[in-house]
């Protein structure tokens, strides 16, 4: 029986913060860029990082950025979440890295005075 290709994934160390720098892209402590797909799965919203590198400009200011879904900053917080700008919390799905690639999904949490 022939076995397909076989994966190492490692966890690497999650990102302190991310902070958008300019429309759909991300910068973390190391200025390593992440790369956003959101998601929406019934009620729940979802973002799949993807750490890529891409060409940095100057950082555009969040009043310049338009109207976003995401918020625009991260910081990571004990128990395996992050706090986002606007005082949500997401929990961290997976944060895995293959073949050089990190991808880390994250899930917004119920807001726990209006669930």
């Amino acid at each position: 029986m022939a076995e397909g290709p076989f994966f190492m994934a490692d966890t690497p160390f999650h990102p302190d913060h991310l902070r958008m720098w300019e429309k759909a892209v991300y910068v973390d402590e190391n200025r390593r860029t992440w790369l956003p797909i959101t998601l929406k799965i019934e009620n729940n919203l979802q973002v799949l990082f993807r750490q890529q590198d891409v060409p940095l400009g100057d950082p555009v200011p969040p009043s310049q950025l338009g109207p976003h879904q995401l918020p625009v900053m991260w910081q990571l917080y004990p128990g395996l979440r992050y706090r986002a700008s606007d005082s949500s919390f997401w929990r961290i799905v997976y944060h895995v890295e293959v073949s050089g690639t990190e991808e880390m999904l994250l899930e917004q949490l119920p807001d726990p005075v209006n669930p």
